[in-house]
């Protein structure tokens, strides 16, 4: 183990970095082909967000699309500007969040079971976007019409080679989940990157150039008014909620939990303030915007992250990449096969949901069922303010659950 000024470089960092990479590397993929995004940018972009929060907040950070964003652009194909123009908006929205001290008076008024219901919510749908990657009924996959898109094999036997590949390294992982040795999503990655090779991911490969690539501001010029005017209405507004109810309330309530003693730089405003900076990067750039999610945290934590050594591992490898194979990056993070993917998420999300067990009273458990299910049926942010009305009204003593 290796310690510079507080931060451990050790195996246990390693594995923690690659604990969100299961909505981080669909997600990108699918705005790279769908959307027209810049991958060279898109990734230094996301690497730079990794690093420097790395070496603020000095406990490991998680770095993560904003899904709202992302799910509606790859189910609409919307222009790479629309994105760009996006990213600006959720710059501005945050940075005045951040400035204001408004969060201060917002998480107030959150009452607990709301900030756990968030989290058991964002808990569920990542499990439930890990088994649709096993068995290969995503978005991104339908749009791609198959299962594992990079993989000349689909099936193996009468079985799906999603279901198979996601079995196994989920029994792995499940053996491995608190062993220092050999930690389970080091074991996860690096036996799916050797599926992906065996079963013909690294085709690709052969094309490989390396060189120096560095990225182009504003790949796709400034946005037009139109853009923007789209942008404001479809993307930035509906994803504010959800951003204000997990990546800032949440992350920051999960941070308090995970590290009561070194924690102490991961605050609300220090969060809005980060992914303000993100966004406006990723404008920069031509990539996505990001946030910092419960959901990443989570996960990073499970696999054995704790402090911002895993930010540089991976946010390192997510610069340096992109710089040496330009567009052709896309050839390398392919290999992992999205089963692979979904068993990271499926455990992520299981470590979410499982917050809720500090809640003691039917009142305080109520609130997080009713979340979930309109989550479920509907998104997280409608759950997130209808939690908030629900949680105060049962304050009242005449009502029962």
């Amino acid at each position: 183990m290796i310690m510079v000024f507080g931060l451990r470089f050790n195996r246990m960092e390693l594995a923690g970095s690659l604990g969100d990479l299961g909505t981080l590397l669909p997600l990108s993929i699918g705005m790279i082909l769908v959307n027209g995004l810049n991958p060279v940018g898109l990734y230094c972009g996301v690497g730079l967000f990794y690093i420097c929060s790395g070496l603020y907040f000095r406990v490991t950070s998680p770095v993560e699309p904003m899904k709202v964003v992302s799910a509606y652009a790859l189910t609409t194909g919307v222009a790479a500007a629309q994105i760009q123009a996006s990213a600006l908006w959720l710059f501005f929205f945050l940075l005045l969040i951040g400035l204001s001290g408004l969060m201060a008076p917002i998480s107030r008024y959150i009452p607990k079971p709301v900030v756990r219901g968030v989290q058991l919510s964002t808990g569920v749908l990542l499990v439930t976007q890990g088994f649709k990657f096993m068995l290969g009924t995503t978005e991104f996959q339908r749009l791609q019409h198959a299962a594992e898109p990079y993989l000349t094999h689909q099936t193996v036997g009468p079985l799906p080679v999603g279901v198979l590949i996601g079995g196994l390294l989920g029994i792995m992982t499940l053996l491995l989940l608190n062993n220092r040795r050999l930690p389970a999503a080091i074991a996860v990655v690096c036996g799916g990157l050797v599926v992906g090779l065996l079963l013909g991911a690294g085709e690709g490969l052969g094309g490989l150039r390396p060189g120096f690539h560095a990225p182009t501001l504003l790949p796709f010029g400034f946005p037009s008014a139109d853009a923007f005017a789209v942008a404001l209405a479809v993307l930035a507004l509906p994803q504010l909620p959800m951003t204000i109810g997990n990546a800032v309330i949440a992350n920051a309530d999960l941070s308090i939990q995970y590290f009561p003693q070194n924690g102490r730089r991961v605050t609300q405003r220090a969060l809005c303030l980060s992914m303000a900076a993100a966004n406006l990067g990723a404008f920069l750039l031509g990539g996505m915007p990001m946030c910092h999610g419960a959901g990443g945290l989570a996960s990073r934590y499970r696999f054995g992250a704790r402090t911002g050594a895993s930010n540089l591992i991976i946010g390192a490898a997510f610069v340096l990449i992109p710089l040496l194979f330009g567009e052709d990056v896309l050839a390398l993070v392919s290999l992992l096969p999205m089963s692979a993917l979904g068993v990271l998420l499926v455990f992520a999300g299981a470590q979410l949901a499982l917050t809720i067990l500090d809640l003691q009273t039917r009142k305080a458990l109520f609130v997080p069922v009713v979340m979930l299910g309109i989550t479920l049926a509907s998104n997280l942010a409608a759950g997130f303010l209808v939690g908030i009305a629900l949680a105060y009204v049962l304050r009242s003593e005449k009502l029962m659950v």
